[in-house]
């Protein structure tokens, strides 16, 4: 499998051995440029919305956490114009049918349950390698 293209990615995650094994997961694929861990959600709007940070390529996403949840992170972050755009791959204890509907009706583009199988969390990263870089580089067609 080829690996991602150099990207910053802002990991959302409070459990502090689940974010190690993430990062490691990530720099073995020798994916991520930068990695920044915020503990929930409402430290990730801090930090994407601090003047002068530049955004992350990339969100990976836990959904049980303190203060503010990954759906409600999702539901700001998606709703917010000059962060929309960023894409978010939800990392998850829950299999639940109504955790995975509510995440991708609130525009997360990949979901994966932990614990997680490095191959189907390699996969949704290159899937939006993919998608970001044929929409990219596909130029608008004329009306």
């Amino acid at each position: 499998m080829a690996s991602a293209h150099a990207r910053d990615i802002l990991l959302v995650e409070d459990d502090e051995a689940d974010a190690f094994l993430i990062q490691d997961a990530l720099q073995d694929q020798g994916a991520p440029r930068n990695v920044v861990q915020a503990v929930d959600g409402i430290a990730a709007l801090q930090h994407l919305r601090t003047l002068g940070t530049p955004h992350p390529d990339l969100i990976v996403l836990d959904l049980n956490m303190p203060r503010m949840n990954g759906h409600e992170f999702l539901d700001v972050l998606k709703n917010d114009d000059a962060l929309r755009t960023i894409p978010v791959v939800v990392l998850s204890t829950s299999s639940t049918p109504g955790d995975i509907e509510t995440a991708y009706g609130r525009h997360a583009n990949a979901y994966v349950t932990k614990p997680v199988a490095l191959d189907d969390f390699m996969n949704a990263v290159h899937s939006i390698d993919a998608f970001f870089l044929r929409t990219v580089s596909t130029p608008p067609r004329a009306a």
